[in-house]
């Protein structure tokens, strides 16, 4: 008996023991909680300027391609690419002998319906005589009424033959005129003073004409005076951009020097609109992004050539002083109500550096995970993570427009609140509300650099 209660006693004190070490442990490690390493940054007000980037080529704003109209042998062709012509300079010559045929054809047809005509008034006029002697002989009783019937019926028709030959002159004149406009389109003169910035055809060659074909683009004449860039800018963008934003300018082959120039027009219709089922029917249509072209003014002049890449940075929309956070420091996460935090912000922030994309994946990332997810999670929204005596703060902000590295808030923070701007795995997944952080100690050189 005395055994079975110093058994109980020992069991008793061993589970007291324990639970006397847990809770040792447990605040230990409540104590040593691991902390975030964070870079942080205050709330302040600057000036935002948004900016759509987009690439396309530079093309000169006035060029012409040549096309002949007639086909045949090129006879002649003075000129070379990268040769300044004036207007009116001779550009080629085709050979013209089927059209110089062709026009003798249409003129001696042209003469013998004039023949033709004067045979039918004679013809009228004898009988138009003979009509008035038969008709006074008729009213005499000198003839009779099938006599004077025969002769009205010669008058008529020698009217009615006037009439077809005054018909065929015109005809043969028409035929005469087209005939003599095929020819002088076998010499083609330049339709503008500029520059050959491009010939596709050469001497002796065979070409087609645009009356019934395509026709052969022979060559592409351009007033390299006055350049512009043409670049696609996407669906989302594209409504943001109006003529008259002043845009900067980068050329690959003017690698130190940068240009200006300013929206002059934009298309009202996508590069790849093919319009109804048919633009459902290919795969990789289907597949591509929808582009619109928009063309801006150089204000520069430099030596460009056509087709020259170029990068622009269009000026949208600007804000003047007004509250702006890092791009890094805005991440979405689910509203603390709808069953806790989520890492689901990765989307938002891989985007850092690319503000019009990082806008538009923080505005759609709720609808993808909704996708996903089903009714699991409701939709995400825009936060920031403020360093609240070294405690993680999640606050709901709303965002407006950006640059190259600030988001406008609109709504949700104050002047000099301390926001966590980095690293970039603690705010896309790392962080939650009420996490430990600490502040990333600067390097002596660039806290130096900052003094």
């Amino acid at each position: 008996m005395a055994k079975s209660k110093k058994g109980r006693k020992i069991i008793v004190l061993t589970l007291i023991g324990l639970i006397l070490i847990g809770l040792t442990a447990g605040a230990i490690l409540k104590r040593h909680e691991a902390e975030i390493t964070v870079s942080t940054e205050l709330v302040s007000r600057r000036t935002i300027t948004e900016i759509v980037v987009a690439n396309g080529k530079i093309q000169p704003v006035m060029q012409v391609k040549i096309s002949p109209e007639v086909s045949g042998e090129i006879i002649d062709l003075p000129i070379k690419e990268g040769q300044a012509v004036k207007k009116g300079d001779l550009l080629l010559k085709i050979k013209p002998d089927f059209y110089v045929a062709n026009r003798n054809q249409s003129k001696a047809g042209y003469e013998s319906s004039l023949a033709g005509k004067a045979t039918a008034e004679a013809n009228l006029r004898k009988a138009q005589a003979e009509f008035k002697r038969s008709q006074e002989l008729y009213h005499g009783k000198f003839i009779s009424a099938s006599v004077f019937d025969e002769a009205q019926a010669s008058f008529d028709v020698a009217q009615a033959q006037l009439t077809s030959s005054s018909h065929q002159v015109e005809m043969a004149k028409a035929n005469l005129e087209s005939a003599e406009d095929q020819l002088s389109k076998t010499t083609i003169v330049s339709p503008l003073s500029g520059t050959v910035s491009k010939l596709n055809s050469r001497l002796g060659e065979r070409v087609l004409g645009t009356v019934q074909n395509v026709g052969t683009e022979v060559m592409t004449i351009a007033d390299l005076n006055e350049m512009e860039a043409q670049v696609d800018i996407g669906e989302i963008d594209v409504v943001l951009i109006a003529p008259g934003q002043k845009t900067r300018l980068e050329v690959d082959a003017f690698k130190d020097k940068k240009f200006t120039g300013t929206v002059s027009e934009i298309a009202n219709s996508s590069r790849n609109s093919g319009g109804g089922l048919a633009g459902m029917g290919s795969g990789n249509n289907s597949q591509e992004a929808t582009k619109f072209e928009v063309r801006i003014r150089i204000s520069d002049k430099e030596s460009f050539r056509p087709g020259m890449s170029v990068t622009a940075e269009i000026e949208t929309r600007s804000r003047t002083n007004v509250l702006a956070v890092p791009i890094a420091s805005v991440t979405t996460r689910l509203p603390k109500d709808s069953g806790g935090t989520n890492k689901l912000g990765q989307a938002t922030n891989s985007t850092i550096g690319k503000p019009e994309a990082s806008k538009s994946v923080a505005a759609n990332s709720g609808s993808s995970t909704n996708a996903l997810k089903g009714k699991e999670t409701s939709k995400q929204i825009e936060v920031v993570f403020l360093n609240n005596q070294g405690r993680a703060r999640m606050v709901p902000v709303k965002i407006g427009i950006s640059d190259d590295g600030w988001w406008e808030v609109t709504d949700g923070l104050k002047e000099n609140d301390e926001v966590i701007s980095g690293g970039y795995h603690a705010i896309s997944s790392d962080l939650e509300d009420g996490k430990k952080v600490r502040k990333e100690t600067p390097r002596p050189e660039v806290a130096k650099e900052t003094h």
